[in-house]
């Protein structure tokens, strides 16, 4: 009886919990939506004007068509190759320096002033420096990119390291752990979270750089399609290249969350 009775409650709360993801959706997009709304009556109502700001709907039928003829795809394509290179790189480079800093107190006092010099440099400050070494070619976006996107996880990792729980640290030395061993067991687990925050960081970083250096030279990638579209004065398609980054920014976001749960499932379980 007792099992029946427990196997209803658990239906009924399914049954709710179904018919409030509609609504759960509704109240997560409906400032989206609001803003869509405003963007397509602005323009027809006469309150800017329609050649530099069009309706939604053009940009929509834009998008449509470069999506239709494949040309989006490429420039897409492009724009994550630079980009996930660049981002790999960084992560390759980053989260190692980042634990030995955070670790060791030598490396601290003496790669510390140079990292700070570095990392309040902005990366789109010093393009034109890779440009004049690298060209303007794939070798000069790559760097940007990574540049970018190392002091964001750097400075997460050592963070990271640095805040682990003294009491953490003191309790796996009672038990006999050498210092190998209690940077793998604790410190290298309790950092995971903050590490990932500075990963997303350079996620949205690897983008934003990326487009920018696109938008200096470049024969293809997102930024090459805004600014020849906006030259042309193609202003539909130059809007759809702008959500187009957005949306691809979005997917990058939630890739790295699902990415972060999964190697910090012990924290939410």
């Amino acid at each position: 009886m007792a099992s029946l009775e427990e196997a209803n409650v658990l239906t009924n709360n399914r049954t709710n919990k179904r018919q409030t993801l509609p609504l759960l959706f509704l109240k997560k997009s409906l400032a989206i939506l609001l803003l869509l709304v405003i963007w397509e009556l602005v323009p027809r109502l006469g309150l800017v004007e329609v050649a530099f700001f069009p309706p939604f709907s053009d940009v929509v039928q834009a998008w449509l068509q470069l999506l239709e003829s494949g040309e989006l795809f490429s420039h897409i394509g492009s724009s994550l190759f630079r980009s996930l290179i660049g981002f790999s790189l960084a992560l390759i480079l980053a989260i190692p320096l980042g634990l030995i800093v955070g670790w060791y107190k030598t490396a601290a006092e003496i790669l510390t002033p140079l990292l700070e010099i570095f990392r309040n440099t902005a990366a789109l400050a010093i393009l034109p420096v890779f440009i004049l070494l690298l060209g303007i070619g794939e070798s000069s976006k790559i760097s940007i990119v990574m540049y970018a996107c190392v002091w964001p996880v750097l400075l997460n990792t050592v963070s990271a390291v640095k805040g682990v729980d003294p009491l953490l640290i003191k309790s796996a030395r009672s038990m006999g752990l050498s210092s190998f061993r209690l940077f793998q067991k604790v410190v290298l687990p309790a950092s995971v979270p903050t590490i990932f925050t500075g990963i997303r960081l350079a996620g949205a970083s690897s983008i934003l750089v990326l487009i920018a250096a696109e938008m200096v030279g470049a024969s293809s990638g997102l930024g090459y399609l805004i600014n020849y579209a906006q030259l042309n004065f193609e202003i539909p398609k130059m809007y759809a290249g702008i959500i187009t980054i957005s949306l691809v920014g979005v997917m990058i976001n939630w890739l790295l969350t699902s990415l972060e749960r999964y190697f910090s499932s012990w924290k939410h379980s």
